[in-house]
């Protein structure tokens, strides 16, 4: 008869706070029982969204904006590959390395800039960041030469690495925590917002105001002006202030950084690699659904370029409404659960999504990419929550962009796999079967997804303040107790509570 769990490990089980020590065999006994939807009650949306005061609004919104335009900074080249190619004198394939380039050394910048912000703030590396953005998106426009073109996305791909984890911390760390699954839902489809943006200005402003693809880039340069400014008006973020108030009372706060670092690694190791598998499948998801859709419309189905873009545009109107939805229901039924059920029904939509010949696949694709980013909305407030406190930034953004890494060859397996189905060519155009291959390629990936939700752990509603974090305590020498950090009182008498805490432990 099965063991049952201690009242500790079930208050776990059932999403709180990190677990405690159990064996391998109970762990996995837990899996199925723990999956069960906790229909926990939550307030409508409206009635959630009003729960966020003016300064957790403004968070919300500079996080949004910022990655919806590292977005618009990554789509700008995929959407620019023919006029790049025509200008510097190279095949669309050369194009594209500048794109691969951006999502391999993305996890370079989550490493530098998500220890920044871990250590010294939100605020400056999310700025540094915007900074960068300016920089480069103005070079991309006035490069000369390929090798200054592939030079400067290189570059450009570490200030985007830089961008998701801050992003996610500015966004959900003071967020109230019954409204951390829309925030979060919200939050993620900033990128398909982006798209929806470059499409746009790539329109208005390619081959339609001289210079070729070039004024997109010069423009894509002005946003983040805007969004410096919005951030330079708001403070750090009520988290990590109480966070560094308990560094700053102890001697030497630098060493405390490094101790909490250590305790991370020693305590975490083994979710962190869960992390990046996770969001290895997920980026599969997303670039395997996404990347070579448009060609297979095109190719396969002889579709004309005004029928991809409003499919595409539909399928992204679908991408922002699951991951809203889906974000918001996570908070009732689960994390885990609501991205096992919404990967469910996506794989069983991939026959019309992918084999529907007629206009008619605009319906399939709505819900395809509903369902695709439905399970993302999820996603950021899933891996904060997951995430050691002293290292949030740093481990989300570099878990997403290493499973971003991973990824980064999709559209590559599937047009090479899809050559190996040729179809009757039109005229001089080779035709083949990529709708067969996308089909096949996201059934392995849902049912990957699917597999590695329901093995690992899910903390909906852990605490982010400092006072609930038991790395924390180990690393300044405190065996048990909370900081008292004033949490609804001054900014002065929490940091009298933290000199308290901290002279008690003689850190």
């Amino acid at each position: 008869m099965e063991e049952k769990p201690s009242h500790e490990e079930h208050a776990y089980l059932s999403s709180a706070q990190p677990a405690p020590k159990m064996s391998v065999g109970r762990y996995i006994s837990t899996r199925f029982s723990t999956l069960k939807p906790p229909m926990a009650r939550v307030q409508n949306p409206i009635r959630l969204l009003r729960l966020l005061n003016t300064q957790q609004w403004l968070f919300f919104l500079v996080a949004f904006f910022a990655w919806s335009w590292d977005a618009f900074d990554f789509f700008t080249v995929s959407l620019t590959v023919e006029p790049l190619a025509e200008t510097f004198d190279v095949s669309k394939t050369d194009i594209t390395w500048g794109i691969t380039l951006v999502l391999m050394l993305r996890s370079v910048g989550s490493i530098i800039f998500g220890i920044a912000a871990d250590r010294y703030g939100r605020k400056w590396p999310f700025v540094v960041n915007n900074v960068l953005f300016i920089v480069l998106e103005l070079g991309t426009g006035f490069c000369q030469t390929y090798k200054q073109f592939l030079a400067v996305r290189a570059l450009f791909g570490i200030a985007m690495g830089g961008l998701y984890g801050n992003a996610a911390a500015t966004a959900l760390e003071d967020c109230p925590e019954e409204a951390r699954g829309i925030i979060s839902g919200m939050l993620q489809q900033g990128y398909a917002f982006g798209y929806l943006l470059a499409t746009v200005f790539s329109r208005a402003f390619v081959n339609t105001v001289g210079h070729s693809w070039r004024p997109l880039f010069w423009f894509g340069a002005g946003p983040p002006i805007l969004i410096i400014i919005f951030r330079l008006c708001l403070p750090e973020t009520q988290a990590y202030q109480e966070r560094q108030r308990v560094r700053e009372a102890t001697p030497n706060a630098a060493k405390v950084f490094m101790n909490e670092g250590k305790v991370a690694l020693k305590k975490h190791w083994l979710l962190l690699i869960y992390m990046v598998l996770l969001m290895a499948g997920f980026n599969f998801m997303s670039h395997g659904s996404q990347d070579l859709y448009p060609t297979m419309l095109s190719n396969q189905y002889n579709f004309s370029p005004n029928a991809v873009t409003v499919t595409q545009v539909v399928a992204n109107l679908g991408a922002m409404t699951g991951g809203t939805v889906i974000g918001y229901c996570s908070s009732i039924f689960g994390r885990r659960f609501s991205i096992i059920f919404i990967s469910i029904i996506g794989g069983a939509l991939l026959y019309p999504y992918c084999f529907v010949s007629t206009p008619r696949i605009i319906a399939p694709a709505f819900f395809e990419q509903f369902c695709v980013q439905g399970a993302w909305g999820v996603i950021p407030i899933h891996l904060m929550e997951l995430s050691p406190g002293s290292f949030r930034t740093f481990t989300v953004g570099t878990a997403y962009q290493l499973g971003n890494l991973v990824s980064s060859a999709s559209s590559t397996i599937e047009s090479t796999i899809g050559e190996q189905f040729p179809l009757p060519p039109k005229g001089k155009v080779k035709r083949y079967a990529y709708g067969k291959v996308i089909c096949i390629f996201m059934g392995c990936v849902y049912a990957y997804v699917i597999l590695l939700t329901l093995v690992g752990p899910e903390y909906r509603g852990r605490k982010f303040d400092v006072a609930h974090d038991d790395d924390m305590a180990e690393a300044t020498g405190k065996e048990h107790g909370v900081w008292k950090l004033g949490e609804r009182g001054s900014e002065a008498e929490g940091e009298k509570a933290t000199r308290r805490s901290v002279e008690d432990v003689g850190v």
